[in-house]
């Protein structure tokens, strides 16, 4: 089988070769990513910003239990909020996340599907 070329890098990736500070921040993504509802609320997220009552609604889970994820995911560095009034929004921080969670559910749809991958 002939050796594969190299893939040009999409036009928002970064080419700089990952340290060891780079590795450990995109492994803190990848663990807060690995939590279904966190994962579902990012998903919710990466389609508008919203806000807890309306994310606890969509994905099935308790007002309390989105709150906190949406603490971890803030914490974290990975969601921003928006004050109007007496409601807080919630949004990502990012394209760089909205295209990994994108990718990552776009990837389980071809496991489950199975549908072949493609680039």
């Amino acid at each position: 089988m002939p050796a594969r070329e190299p893939r040009s890098p999409a036009s928002h990736t970064h080419l700089r070769d990952p340290d060891s500070a780079r590795l450990a921040e995109a492994t803190e993504v990848f663990t807060m990513l690995s939590d279904v509802t966190r994962l579902h609320v990012l998903w919710l997220l990466a389609r508008e910003e919203s806000d807890v009552g309306s994310l606890a609604a969509q994905c099935s889970a308790s007002r309390t239990a989105v709150s906190q994820h949406l603490a971890k995911l803030r914490l974290a560095g990975l969601v921003d909020t928006r004050r109007d009034g007496r409601h807080i929004y919630y949004s990502l921080r990012d394209g760089h996340l909205r295209r990994l969670v994108l990718e990552a559910l776009s990837h389980a749809d071809h496991r489950v599907s199975g549908r072949a991958p493609h680039d």
